[in-house]
């Protein structure tokens, strides 16, 4: 079983960066059940909606509300995505929303920069005391479209966001001027890996043009404190019923019997998952 505890350090990169990488916060077996429950889960075929870049690509977004009892929710429950992002934001959190983020190969779109909280203050959010775990379910490499990032750029706080080309980002012209005074750093990651990031902290990533998918599990959350003084299309706080670290395995278990070769990032192409 794979186990984090946040170090104090880390709690001080994330302050200073506006977010924190930690290495195999998923191990190769559970990060094989993610990408083969995720491959085999008509609902993203069913109900991901397309985003045009505008430059001819077009990503494509599934998002829930429930952190509920199949293993998608399981994954926002556990406690070692919990008490990390606890951690990090100094307060009791609560489940925001969960989005599986595709790109599909040589066709997925870019994600223009933005801050979250540029979207979510808009939902009665009075506070930006709120962060994402971004967990790569395939690897996420600048070939197909990784996240990237702008160091210390949460420091700034929310920046204007509006309709610019095809997507809702943050201004362009203060964007620029943030480029070129802070480091962009390119989130490589590994199946299982996972990107801890503020609501602040300004984020993009180009296309796809590999061969190769780009699936990412993003679950994101608000602190009690920062409780919304208005209802909106995400929900008010609740606490949240944390899960075992165990649960992930439990739930692969359920949906694939005795299967052994979670270690292959391959085995969901040659099994009855199918691919997408």
């Amino acid at each position: 079983m794979t186990t984090h505890a946040i170090t104090p350090q880390q709690v001080l990169e994330f302050e200073r960066d506006g977010y924190l990488i930690v290495r195999g916060l998923f191990d190769v077996e559970e990060a094989g059940i993610l990408r083969a429950a995720a491959r085999a889960d008509q609902a993203f075929q069913e109900h991901a909606h397309g985003i045009e870049d505008g430059q001819g690509g077009k990503a494509h977004l599934a998002l829930w509300n429930k952190a509920g009892e199949d293993l998608w929710g399981a994954v926002a429950r556990c406690e070692r995505v919990v008490n990390a992002m606890e951690r990090l934001l100094g307060d009791e959190v609560y489940h925001y929303h969960s989005k599986m983020s595709i790109k599909e190969p040589r066709t997925g779109g870019a994600w223009a920069w933005h801050q979250d909280y540029g979207y979510w203050y808009q939902n009665g959010c009075l506070f930006p005391d709120m962060g994402s775990a971004f967990i790569a379910v395939d690897p996420n490499t600048r070939a197909n479209g990784c996240l990237q990032v702008l160091k210390g750029s949460h420091k700034m706080g929310r920046i204007d966001h509006g309709r610019f080309g095809e997507q809702t980002g943050a201004d362009p012209e203060r964007v620029a001027a943030a480029v070129q005074g802070m480091e962009l750093a390119y989130v490589e990651l590994a199946p299982g890996d996972t990107l801890f990031f503020h609501s602040n902290t300004l984020h993009r990533s180009d296309q796809n043009k590999s061969e190769q998918p780009r699936w990412s599990l993003i679950c994101c959350y608000n602190t009690r404190h920062n409780n919304p003084y208005k209802e909106s299309h995400h929900p008010c706080y609740e606490p949240l019923e944390k899960l075992s670290d165990n649960a992930i395995r439990e739930m692969g278990a359920k949906a694939f019997g005795e299967r052994t070769d979670f270690w292959n990032p391959a085995a969901d192409e040659t099994t009855g998952a199918g691919k997408k």
